[in-house]
């Protein structure tokens, strides 16, 4: 029962894609209904600055150390490792797994996993903003560069779905938190805030998976079509043609399915690393090594999905990286957080000891100098001028 306490988002993250991916309709529906996915991405983000001090932005943009570092891994090393990776896939995964590696980081999973392993929240904020207002820039030359394929992306419609998504609601509550009865409230309440904030990314993950679900569906429909069509036209020109007509062969054998699952979560793995290891050898603290593993590391699902229909690659590496990163990322900051716990108790333990020995030392200081003071007042026995004989 303490297990399954300790692990209730773990269990409730793979309860939330089994849904989206066993009724991949209905979710979709649901998910469908107009605002209803932005506002909950906007309302998980309000919900998470309202417990973030404002002292906090101040503290980590004079020192943007960790941030800077965290958007290099994000933008750099994830493409590249991908890339590595990506040789040893067919054509469409290949391309999928390096669209999967050039889009932004997620915009409210990184924040509330950065939350969840006691890391800090603003430089998960600085790469969040700066990897989706820049993506209209970014995605396609990393795409460029490395799958040679160009995509466009609407500058005015990332700033306008930036600005509504995330810098409206964190700055409502970083004005709200200037009300010090309310920013006391939220303090006391970060927990509960915190969790509500889960639930809002568990739907998001179920309407995630659905959608993932429906798009690859449509796709494997819309390639059956495309070979029939091929085979019907001509047998000849179909066995001519068929190397370069789309297939979905890939997207559906075991082998390369339980492949390119492995690479994903191993691009993710690295880079994690990779921010969690750099982060500590540039002297920053374990909450910035939280912050710069999982925002560095971290991709957005739905930006993905998006670029990869655009390009003409698999949706499924982006799917297999986005489930990945959630399950890798849970359990990464439930360890952190027990090591935290851990360090934590084991400091007050070795608090109370020290005060233990200090009492000590104090008290026997303290008997020495009576014992000194006595001697030094002359209160010593006196000898008997005339002592007996026997």
């Amino acid at each position: 029962m303490t297990f399954l306490l300790r692990q209730w988002f773990l269990l409730a993250l793979a309860i939330a894609l089994a849904i989206g991916f066993t009724l991949p309709q209905p979710v979709a529906a649901i998910g469908d209904t107009p605002g209803l996915r932005s506002g909950l991405v906007a309302c998980v983000l309000f919900l998470m600055g309202l417990t973030v001090p404002a002292s906090s932005f101040g503290a980590s943009w004079r020192s943007p150390k960790a941030g800077l570092l965290a958007l290099s891994l994000n933008v750099i090393a994830v493409p590249l490792v991908a890339w590595i990776f990506a040789q040893g896939l067919p054509a469409s995964l290949a391309g999928g797994l390096i669209v999967a590696a050039a889009v932004p980081c997620t915009l409210a999973s990184a924040l509330a996993w950065t939350r969840k392993g006691g890391g800090n929240e603003v430089v998960a904020m600085m790469v969040m903003l700066v990897t989706n207002g820049c993506c209209f820039f970014i995605a396609p030359t990393t795409l460029w560069l490395l799958l040679g394929q160009t995509t466009s992306l609407s500058f005015s419609g990332q700033v306008l779905r930036l600005a509504t998504l995330v810098v409206l609601p964190l700055a409502l509550a970083s004005l709200l938190r200037l009300h010090r009865p309310l920013a006391a409230w939220a303090d006391r309440h970060k927990l509960k805030l915190t969790q509500v904030a889960l639930c809002g990314i568990l739907l998001m993950v179920a309407f995630g998976a659905a959608e993932t679900k429906r798009r690859v569906s449509e796709s494997s429909v819309a390639e059956a079509s495309v070979g029939e069509t091929v085979r019907a036209t001509s047998q000849t020109a179909a066995s001519v043609l068929s190397p370069a007509v789309p297939s979905a062969s890939a997207e559906t054998s075991p082998f390369w399915i339980t492949t390119v699952a492995i690479f994903a979560l191993a691009t993710h793995l690295i880079v994690l690393g990779m921010g969690w290891t750099l982060a500590g050898a540039a002297g920053l603290g374990r909450a910035d090594q939280v912050a710069v593993g999982i925002a560095g590391s971290q991709k957005t699902l739905m930006v993905g999905l998006q670029i990869s229909i655009d390009c003409g690659v698999s949706t499924l590496p982006m799917t297999l990286y986005h489930i990945g990163q959630l399950l890798a990322d849970t359990v990464f900051v439930g360890h952190v957080a027990r090591g935290a716990g851990k360090s934590l108790a084991a400091g007050k333990e070795s608090g109370k000891a020290t005060a233990s020995e200090s009492l000590a030392t104090d008290q026997g200081g303290h008997n020495g100098d009576h014992e000194q003071g006595v001697v030094e007042r002359g209160d010593h026995p006196q000898h008997d001028p005339n002592p007996s004989v026997d």
